[in-house]
């Protein structure tokens, strides 16, 4: 496994963060119980409530779809206890902001892990990868991470929902060949974050790029790193016809304005995170709607189906100033599997973090509504390989449309991580 970025710039802060979290005490818990109702009981449930943690980001790299997720989540437990909760116990979100930064995300898990049943939220591959091994080796608690890295993938109790950012990115450079024209023979840029989000989607363009005879040309970036001018330059110079795009919000405005600006015309494709619409108001938005598309995990939120229509109703109702954007159908999703887990874990009278595990696993044909069916029972599998392209639309809500509907392309039906 690649190391992080995380790992590289906080290795002797994180390393001991961990070893200072390495005995966290379960005592204050008292160890497993029974209710009144004959429900198996431990961490994170305690008198009529069960928590969870939401590790976040409202201040870093990913503070737009921080908000946007977590408010979701939000949502879906006020929805969940209006409906009488789960075995009689309401259910309370504990959340941490971590802004983006590694000592502060590893210290905020190791703060809420002991008081959780587990974790509906943990924005971060390198962050989610810096205490995998706490998790699968000690704590055993279900983590759904914001985060598609397929170094995640294994793991009994970190689950990612949806395709991984490599198999992302095999639908995506397929549909830059499909539908934009890229042929064998030609150049693309993959511009990529260090660290298991962007070397995993690298993964996946280097292996379609084999499949397809292209040759990639490789941009490195940190996420601080905010003007592109450098790397659109450099992919200008090698002559690329497409880009890849693996980073943030901040960096895809970057990228597309300076290339149009210079009158490099190509298409850009950006993995799930690499997109708010908060974008098409600046300067870069007419060269967003013009070139740029986005591989997504399901259909956005302004998607026409019951499910959909309903979750905008229901958070314009909640949160009427705040704008529409697809980190809330992926903090919806995420909520919903560990809701649905948690009904599963209470018909079984097992509330315990194990309880929740094997709950989990049963849900193999997981359909909330939004285009892609999850499913969880093999822990080494993504929940599935499909990827939705969207384009950014100012005119729609959400202000992302689908150009091409849920599909596996077939070099993702058959890739092998």
């Amino acid at each position: 496994m690649n190391r992080t970025f995380a790992a590289r710039a906080a290795a002797g802060g994180i390393a001991a963060v961990l070893v200072l979290a390495g005995c966290s005490s379960k005592a204050e818990d008292g160890g497993d119980k029974t209710s009144a109702g004959g429900v198996k009981t431990a961490e994170g449930v305690s008198g009529k409530t069960i928590t969870l943690g939401a590790l976040t980001d409202m201040s870093g790299v990913y503070a737009t779809l921080g908000k946007s997720v977590t408010q979701a989540q939000q949502l879906y437990v006020k929805q969940l206890d209006a409906a009488g909760g789960v075995c009689g116990y309401k259910v309370r979100l504990s959340v941490r902001d971590h802004g983006y930064d590694p000592q502060k995300a590893v210290s905020a898990y190791t703060e809420l892990e002991p008081k959780v049943l587990g974790f509906v939220q943990f924005i971060g591959s390198p962050f989610v990868a810096a205490v995998k091994q706490r998790v699968d080796g000690q704590d055993k608690g279900l983590v759904l991470p914001q985060a598609w890295s397929a170094t995640l993938l294994g793991s009994p109790y970190i689950r990612v929902i949806g395709s991984t950012y490599d198999l992302e990115t095999i639908n995506a450079v397929d549909f830059l060949i499909r539908e934009k024209g890229i042929r064998k023979g030609d150049k693309i840029g993959h511009v990529y974050f260090e660290g298991d989000y962007g070397e995993s989607a690298l993964v996946g363009s280097k292996h379609m790029a084999k499949e397809a005879g292209l040759t990639v040309v490789e941009q490195k970036i940190k996420p601080t790193d905010n003007d592109m001018t450098a790397q659109v330059t450099a992919l200008k110079k090698a002559g690329v016809k497409a880009i890849v795009l693996s980073a943030g919000p901040r960096q895809a405005a970057s990228l597309v304005g300076v290339a149009a600006a210079s009158g490099f015309d190509v298409p850009v494709i950006g993995n799930n995170s690499a997109f708010a619409p908060q974008l098409l108001a600046t300067e870069a938005g007419p060269a967003l709607t013009k070139n740029y598309y986005v591989a997504s995990p399901s259909l956005p939120i302004g998607a026409d189906t019951p499910q959909a229509k309903k979750l905008v109703a229901d958070y314009r109702a909640a949160y009427p100033k705040d704008a529409l954007d697809n980190g809330i159908v992926a903090g919806w999703t995420a909520a919903s599997v560990f809701g649905e887990a948690l009904k599963k874990a209470c018909a079984s009278k097992d509330l315990t973090r194990e309880g929740v595990d094997k709950a989990l696993l049963t849900l193999d044909s997981y359909d909330i509504g939004f285009g892609v069916v999850q499913d969880f029972s093999d822990p080494a599998a993504a929940s599935s390989r499909e990827s939705v392209i969207l384009q950014p639309d100012k005119s729609v809500t959400g202000g992302m449309k689908v150009v091409r509907p849920a599909e596996a392309s077939k070099a993702a039906q058959t890739y092998t991580p």
